[in-house]
C-alpha cells in the first residue's frame, strides 16, 4: 500500500523533463506491459502503443501538439491509438479474443452475438468507436503512468493537439486507428509543485 501511495504522491504533469536523460529499456518495457495487460471492456484491448525516439519525428510532431515541450524534452514518447477496425465484428477480431477463452462453439457465438447486440449503436460508425475505444485507452494510460511513478519516472497526459496533424504526419490508416492520447516519459527538471486535490469527503460518499 505504501509504495502505491508514494507512486500517487510523486506523480504529477510534469512540464519539462531533463533531456539529458534516458529511459532504460527494461524499465520502459515495464511501462508499456502495465499498459499491455491492462484490462477492457469485453476484453477487446482496442490500442496500439507507437513508442517514439527519433527526435526529427518529435520535432515535426511537436507543432501540431500545440508547441509544448514536453514533446521533445521526453525521453520517450509515446503515442497511444485508440482501435476502430479491431473491434467491428465483421473484422474477425472479436472473434479471435472470445476464442483465447477455449469456450465451446455455442458459448463463443453466444459471446459474439451479445457483443455485437450490446454495441449495436457503438459499433454504428468509426465516430461511435473512437469515443468508446478512445475512453477504454485511459485505462492503460492511467496504468502506465502509475507504473512509471513506482519507478520515480515522470509522465504527462496529452490531450492538447490538432488530431488529424498527428495521424497525417505518422501516416495512421484512421480506419484502423486513431489518435487517442501522447504521452512522453522521462525524467523533471524542476521540483514538483504542490499536489491540489479535492477532499476525500467530497469526492468519496458511501451508499449503505
Amino acid at each position: 500500500m505504501k509504495i502505491f501511495e508514494e507512486a500517487m504522491d510523486f506523480r504529477h504533469a510534469c512540464k519539462v523533463f531533463d533531456e539529458t536523460k534516458q529511459i532504460s529499456d527494461k524499465e520502459l518495457k515495464f511501462i508499456l506491459e502495465a499498459g499491455r495487460k491492462s484490462p477492457s471492456s469485453f476484453g477487446m484491448e482496442p490500442w496500439k502503443f507507437l513508442v517514439i525516439t527519433n527526435e526529427e519525428l518529435k520535432a515535426k510532431l511537436r507543432p501540431a501538439c500545440w508547441n509544448q515541450v514536453q514533446i521533445t524534452s521526453c525521453s520517450h514518447l509515446v503515442v497511444v491509438l485508440a482501435g476502430i477496425d479491431s473491434v467491428k465484428v465483421e473484422s474477425g477480431l472479436p472473434k479471435k479474443r472470445f476464442a483465447r477463452r477455449g469456450m465451446p462453439q455455442e458459448k463463443l457465438d453466444f459471446y459474439l452475438g451479445l457483443y455485437a447486440e450490446h454495441l449495436k449503436e457503438t459499433l454504428s460508425s468509426d465516430a461511435n468507436i473512437y469515443a468508446w475505444t478512445s475512453k477504454q485507452s485511459y485505462i492503460a494510460v492511467a496504468n502506465m503512468m502509475s507504473a512509471a511513478a513506482t519507478l520515480e519516472i515522470d509522465s504527462c497526459p496529452i490531450e492538447g493537439f490538432e488530431k488529424g496533424a498527428v495521424e497525417e504526419i505518422l501516416g495512421l490508416d484512421i480506419t484502423k486507428y486513431q489518435l487517442s492520447m501522447l504521452l512522453p516519459f522521462g525524467y523533471r527538471v524542476n521540483e514538483q509543485p504542490s499536489q491540489l486535490r479535492l477532499a476525500y469527503e467530497e469526492v468519496v460518499e458511501f451508499i449503505n
